[in-house]
């Protein structure tokens, strides 16, 4: 039996199986509110068979967004936009699903990745960048302005509210974004915070923020759903946050009632060096696994079935998420089933579309 497709557990959340799609920015909201394209595209993707979706990293206020043109839940007109998409989702789809919560500190303001430029400027649709110390991420980004523990305290208390607005909506599960070298990232790396407060310093002030915003999701979002994480195991930069100080963090986090890790790396410093091949990422995955005794998600160049089913079955990773291969190949979890001899939802509407050399691919309802 294909280890890919059995079910596992996300502390009270049950997936059917272990593919995961990542949470990949559109650039296609308007004022943080969804629109048509992420019904289209959501829609989808809930029909791939997949164990569970996870929305693009979300903002939980309008200066966390990555562009001006990223999704957002604020507000009531955020909230009542993704519903739109939600609804139409659940309705012809039962996966689960999940929102990636997020704040881009240093890294916002910036234009779409199809429009390279600087950063954004307030003239322009743009907003004042904030972070753990006033270092701009590189030489096209804002200077952003150093938080005060004020301001931080908002930031933990917006996080909370979204997390709030999520459960209404009907989320299954909550990804909090601590990679990439966005905010919370920002604050758990030496490379970015300077601070000299209870936030930075001591890899316990840097890790401070993160536990927080955890807490005060976890507080507020219903014990039968689950809250997970994801980090970025490594700069990959001499003398910033790395696998060691990962291990701390998810031990930490495991104390709080994490659910899973979902393991990635880089995206903090423009001086990072990342060897590149497929399964990269996956020893980070396999370490934290093993020491920590945390569900995670491998990710990065995971393209192949054979190579996902090997992941999970030699126990480096509980679960493998698909980011860019799933938008270019929207059924790639149909096609790995029918490679690996097992059986996945789909809807009814397109049982027919089964080759006639495969038998029983799609479960019945």
């Amino acid at each position: 039996m294909s280890q890919l497709f059995t079910p596992i557990n996300l502390g009270p959340v049950t997936l059917p199986n272990r593919i995961i799609i990542a949470p990949m920015c559109q650039y296609s909201a308007i004022d943080g509110q969804a629109t048509e394209w992420h019904t289209i595209h959501l829609g989808q993707l809930a029909f791939s068979g997949a164990g569970l979706l996870i929305v693009e990293a979300t903002a939980v206020e309008p200066e966390g967004r990555i562009s001006p043109n990223d999704l957002g839940l604020w507000d009531d007109k955020t909230e009542q936009a993704l519903a739109t998409t939600i609804q139409a989702v659940k309705k012809y789809s039962t996966m689960p699903l999940a929102i990636q919560l997020a704040h881009a500190g240093r890294k916002a303001s910036m234009p779409a990745p199809w429009q390279p430029g600087p950063a954004v400027t307030p003239e322009h649709g743009g907003w004042q960048p904030v972070a753990p110390s006033a270092i701009p991420y590189d030489n096209n980004s804002a200077q952003p302005l150093e938080l005060t523990t004020e301001r931080i305290e908002s930031i933990i208390a917006s996080f909370a509210h979204s997390a709030k607005r999520a459960d209404k909506l009907g989320f299954d599960v909550i990804e909090v974004h601590a990679a990439h070298g966005y905010l919370l990232h920002e604050f758990l790396s030496p490379i970015s915070n300077h601070r000299q407060d209870m936030y930075g310093g001591s890899l316990d002030n840097r890790m401070r923020l993160t536990l927080a915003v955890f807490s005060a999701i976890r507080k507020v979002f219903p014990a039968h759903k689950s809250v997970g994480v994801r980090i970025s195991a490594s700069d990959w930069v001499e003398n910033g946050w790395d696998l060691a100080q990962s291990l701390e963090l998810c031990h930490q986090l495991k104390k709080l009632g994490c659910d899973y890790i979902h393991v990635s790396s880089g995206g903090l410093s423009a001086q990072q060096h990342i060897p590149v091949s497929p399964n990269y990422q996956v020893p980070f995955a396999r370490r934290i696994k093993e020491e920590v005794g945390m569900p995670t998600i491998a990710v990065g160049l995971i393209t192949e079935p054979e190579q996902a089913e090997a992941i999970v079955a030699t126990g480096e990773a509980d679960m493998v998420a698909l980011a860019r291969g799933i938008l270019y190949n929207p059924r790639w979890p149909w096609h790995a089933a029918a490679e690996l001899g097992a059986q996945i939802s789909a809807p009814k509407q397109y049982w027919r579309s089964q080759p006639h050399r495969i038998k029983n691919l799609f479960l019945p309802d």
